[in-house]
């Protein structure tokens, strides 16, 4: 992310989410690769140091050949850790410097590759003084940009890290006034995020992905710091469907789901494609937001919901609907929920958003610990967060549960908290989406998933805090008996027999 960036590497991507920096996403950037020959509007050529041809190339002369012979940055600078917050907060002014010389990421980066690191560092301090004016913005800013924020969150037991971070004090600790607003649904989250009323945001996995490469919205850069919550979901049927518990009996079923953007609806297609039928085809999915589920499986509007809890719970608890499947039976440890903020934030206010990023691990932390799930229930259960009983949300939490059916359950891990945004959870979305027919085209799975999922920035803080992150980044899944492959994604999606295209 640019807080970490080094400035005087010509490889980095600083204020434009390409490699060229003419485009705004990596998503709008392969598009244009891939159209060039058609004359797309999007049209781009790769830069290169010998001068290829390109929107800012130009001939190299034998000057420029001797200074790029200068030693390459990324061999010389020292790499910036989120410890320091006052060199990070010192890199990003001069990175508003640069922004202001040069315009455009294309134009930093040829200049660079002609002259090389040493030679434009140099030649820039001695027309501008970037020391001085770095000082000055450093002693200008202080430790913490903005304390008084707004978190927006959709009220759902995913949510527990960063509704139970407001009542049991966990913002305060890390020095932040923290209003946290409940929303109806996720479509209104995502739009007022968008429009910057919110601060950062619960959000579900796949939808910084999708504002990242405008689908569903105007494409705008997003993170995703921390995942919020794994597993945590369940489909819920009818009671009157109590004798179709084959989904090959399906067909013509209404199903909820709260968002398109959601694991909710890819696990949802997912489950039914694999028994064989087409999600578009065979039943209807129709959004609905998590707070009107039950209503609607009660009056007879859906047949079933893969949903959020409570949601799931309160169906069992008002008798209208029994637990078929938790989606942790589809895939152990998937994602759901997502801790997000946009670019914008985190590079604007990089000390504020560490602190609050702090926050919501050691709330994850201590949420993922079994022996406090009770006190959490007590706490997120009241009419200013879940509006639940405080039974229904002790049985999702604690994983002790009716079904619906007769039976008591326990099952601990119903839904846990790990917040390492893996970026192969990232390519997994994305391969869905495209499956689907959400993206099109060529899409650059790593690269997206790499500049919205944070996990090497997750890495460094959760080591700062003592706790202890995954050493990689990646893993291969197994989902209903199939592997997912992250480095072939494309083979995965065209082994399945249902998709789009």
């Amino acid at each position: 992310m640019g807080a970490l960036s080094n400035l005087y590497d010509a490889d980095e991507v600083l204020w434009n989410g390409c490699p060229c920096g003419l485009h705004a996403t990596m998503f709008e950037h392969q598009a244009a690769l891939a159209d060039a020959s058609k004359g797309s509007r999007f049209y781009c050529a790769e830069t290169t140091p010998n001068g290829a041809e390109g929107p800012v190339a130009r001939e190299a002369t034998e000057a420029d050949r001797a200074l790029s012979d200068l030693a390459a940055p990324t061999d010389t600078a020292e790499k910036l850790d989120w410890k320091d917050q006052e060199r990070v907060l010192a890199n990003l002014a001069e990175s508003a410097i640069l922004n202001g010389i040069f315009g455009t990421d294309a134009n930093r980066r040829a200049f660079l590759r002609a002259v090389g690191a040493g030679t434009a560092a140099a030649a820039i301090s001695s027309i501008l003084p970037i020391d001085k004016a770095v000082a000055n913005i450093v002693d200008a800013k202080g430790p913490i940009e903005k304390k008084d924020l707004k978190v927006g969150f959709v009220p759902i037991t995913c949510a527990t890290p960063i509704i139970m971070a407001h009542p049991l004090g966990f913002y305060k600790k890390y020095g932040l006034d923290v209003d946290v607003i409940k929303t109806a649904g996720w479509a209104v989250s995502r739009d007022k995020s968008l429009s910057y009323e919110y601060d950062a945001a619960h959000m579900l996995t796949p939808m910084p992905l999708a504002i990242t490469v405008g689908a569903g919205s105007a494409a705008t850069p997003w993170t995703m710091p921390a995942v919020e919550n794994i597993n945590g979901q369940a489909i819920t049927l009818a009671m009157k469907h109590k004798d179709k518990q084959n989904p090959k009996l399906w067909k013509g079923f209404t199903f909820g789901v709260p968002f398109e953007y959601s694991m909710h609806n890819f696990l949802l297609r997912y489950y039914v494609a694999e028994a064989g039928l087409d999600p578009d085809k065979d039943i209807q999915i129709r959004v609905v937001p998590p707070p009107e589920m039950v209503a609607n499986l009660s009056a007879g509007n859906l047949d079933g919901y893969l949903s959020p809890d409570p949601f799931n719970q309160r169906a069992v608890y008002d008798g209208v609907g029994f637990i078929y499947k938790l989606t942790k039976e589809i895939w152990p440890g998937h994602p759901c929920c997502a801790f997000a903020a946009s670019k914008k934030f985190i590079d604007e206010t990089p000390n504020t958003f560490l602190a609050l990023f702090k926050s919501i691990l050691d709330a994850t932390a201590y949420s993922s610990a079994p022996e406090n799930r009770a006190e959490i229930s007590k706490a997120i259960s009241p009419k200013n967060y879940l509006n639940q009983p405080e039974t229904v949300v002790k049985q999702v939490l604690t994983g002790r549960f009716a079904d619906g059916l007769g039976a008591v359950r326990n099952e601990p891990d119903r839904i846990d908290f790990d917040p390492f945004p893996y970026h192969s959870f990232g390519v997994w979305i994305l391969s869905q989406m495209k499956r689907w027919g959400y993206i099109e085209g060529d899409v650059n799975y790593k690269a997206i998933a790499e500049q919205v999922y944070l996990a090497t920035d997750a890495q460094a803080v959760m080591k700062d805090m003592g706790q202890t992150p995954p050493d990689v980044t990646y893993k291969s899944y197994d989902i209903m008996g199939k592997t997912f492959d992250y480095s072939k994604p494309d083979e995965y999606i065209d082994s399945f027999a249902i998709k789009r295209g």
